[in-house]
């Protein structure tokens, strides 16, 4: 029995130390999502593009700003040079962020406000958020959601709106509309960036007197130290921060932080302007030095995020993201509007993105458009078999990860709406497909129509000869070049079920039926 205890014993100890020099399997640990996008915040407003390791990345010349976090990030994502806004203009975007899908079924076609009862986000949409809720994840959302139609909900005052204004443009979102978000501390739109408002999960508003980014980084860094039991820290998070600046308004000391304006003050205009085609002596070019006060202070809060995330040892297992809704016009092209329009400025917007086990820093021209980003999230977050089959965007993952042979786009569509027709209490009940337009690689191309429905104007640039698009070309449809940008555009009406494809407008023009 000895001799037998002996055996038994010394078969354990093999056996032990046998498993102690296998490898342990692991369990994959989900990785978090940390999604940051600043409002109205414009691609070239990015100081990193004129430095040596980024020169030539994109055609034109970058603001000459101060973006010290965002000039760090950039040497450790991917940043794409050639991402745009579909419909550069915040509702619209933001229902295709987090649908995956077209404004024209996203059910946010315009912005919204109380008299566009047609524009709020579907509520049987899925979003992203939706998906990752079902995966276990801690969802929050700081600062503007801006994707609902305005009633008089006020938790304060029932029957009232929270928006003293006529029409009401900000609103609360109650739970049932915030698809899947657990922790919420948000607010509809409200463009006062030093007396913000926030609605937390039961309603209860609180005005920081604060400068928003700044008190939404506070507010996600809290959250992310869990200083309230605000999550569950056995679960994976993933959080999406919309700060509103550099979002108009911008025009003094009430709209950023002095700090950050006394870094552009001095400055002329000519120079802050220097963009070849920016007209530094419009009025609105007053502006500049309060908006790049706002990316700079922006730049700021981002990299307290990042820093947080860095401390708490989460950074390595997080997928971050530095967007915008769209971008801003800023006294190019002597225009006012600062969005919703096909010039480079608004609608090309920064995308820099790093994830877990990222194979190298790089710059990428990769065309992606607003409804791709979410199906290209959940494929990097390893769902992609969980991707809605409603959802329109192009799960990109492949591309960002180099796989071989990966699907590539040529071209992106760009979408303009207006008001359509209006009841008799003057509330919108339809919108109008005023403009379409593609990008591709090269060329830029928007037709715009009439009430009839008939050509009424075109923009066509070559980007490459002409980056700061100052040469309006001529457009003849017979010519292969007009012909080839007139068949990507019929793809993508058709695939974002557009209703230019439905009504077959401009069918002289393009060829819907052609592919």
């Amino acid at each position: 029995m000895i001799k037998f205890r002996y055996i038994n014993s010394a078969i354990m100890l093999i056996m032990a130390l046998a498993a102690c020099s296998s490898p342990v399997k692991k369990e994959s640990k989900k990785p978090n999502l940390v999604y940051v996008f600043p409002d109205q915040f414009r691609k070239q407003a990015m100081n990193f593009w004129d430095t040596p390791e980024f020169k030539g990345a994109i055609r034109t010349k970058a603001d000459p700003v101060k973006t010290p976090q965002l000039d760090s990030f950039a040497k450790e994502a991917v940043v794409l040079t050639n991402a745009v806004s579909n419909c550069p203009l915040c509702s619209p975007h933001r229902g295709s962020l987090f649908t995956g899908l077209y404004p024209g079924s996203s059910g946010v076609p315009l912005n919204c406000n109380a008299d566009r009862p047609i524009s709020s986000l579907r509520d049987d949409a899925v979003c992203i958020s939706d998906v990752l809720s079902t995966e276990g994840y801690n969802l929050a959302y700081f600062g503007k959601w801006h994707l609902d139609f305005p009633t008089p909900n006020d938790p304060a005052n029932p029957g009232n709106y929270v928006d003293p204004r006529t029409p009401a443009w900000d609103t609360y979102t109650p739970k049932e509309k915030r698809h899947g978000f657990d922790y919420w501390y948000s607010y509809g739109t409200w463009d006062v960036h030093k007396e913000p408002h926030y609605y937390d999960n039961k309603g209860n508003r609180f005005d920081p007197k604060e400068w928003s980014p700044q008190h939404e980084a506070n507010e996600v860094i809290s959250y992310l130290k869990n200083e309230k039991g605000q999550r569950d820290t056995e679960k994976p998070f993933a959080i999406f921060v919309s700060m509103n600046p550099p979002h108009n308004p911008y025009n003094s000391l009430d709209d950023c932080l002095e700090e950050d304006y006394r870094q552009y003050d001095s400055e002329p205009l000519s120079k802050l302007l220097h963009r070849h085609n920016a007209n530094p002596t419009m009025k609105k070019a007053q502006s500049a030095p309060f908006y790049f006060a706002n990316v700079t202070g922006v730049d700021r809060e981002f990299g307290r995020i990042i820093e947080q995330l860095k401390q708490m040892g989460e950074y390595e297992n997080t997928i971050v993201i530095f967007t915008s809704d769209h971008g801003e016009t800023m006294c190019s092209q002597n225009t006012n509007d600062p969005k919703n329009n096909i010039f480079t400025e608004a609608f090309d917007v920064p995308f820099m993105i790093r994830w877990p086990d990222m194979s190298h820093a790089r710059t990428d021209n990769l065309l992606m458009g607003t409804p791709d980003i979410t199906p290209t999230l959940l494929g990097l977050m390893g769902f992609g078999e969980k991707i809605p089959a409603e959802m329109q965007g192009h799960n990109y993952a492949d591309a960002l990860t180099l796989v071989d042979n990966a699907h590539r786009p040529q071209s992106a569509l760009y979408i303009r709406n207006v008001n359509g027709k209006k009841d008799e209490d003057g509330l919108v009940q339809s919108y109008f497909p005023v403009a379409r337009g593609i990008k591709t690689h090269q060329h830029t191309l928007e037709l715009v129509i009439d009430k009839e429905h008939q050509l009424k104007a075109t923009r066509f640039y070559d980007d490459n000869a002409d980056p700061y698009q100052l040469n309006n070309l001529p457009v003849d449809k017979s010519t292969p070049e007009i012909q080839a940008l007139l068949k990507e555009m019929a793809y993508w009406l058709k695939h974002s079920d557009d209703p230019w494809y439905n009504e077959k407008i401009l069918n002289d023009w393009i060829n819907y039926d052609g592919e």
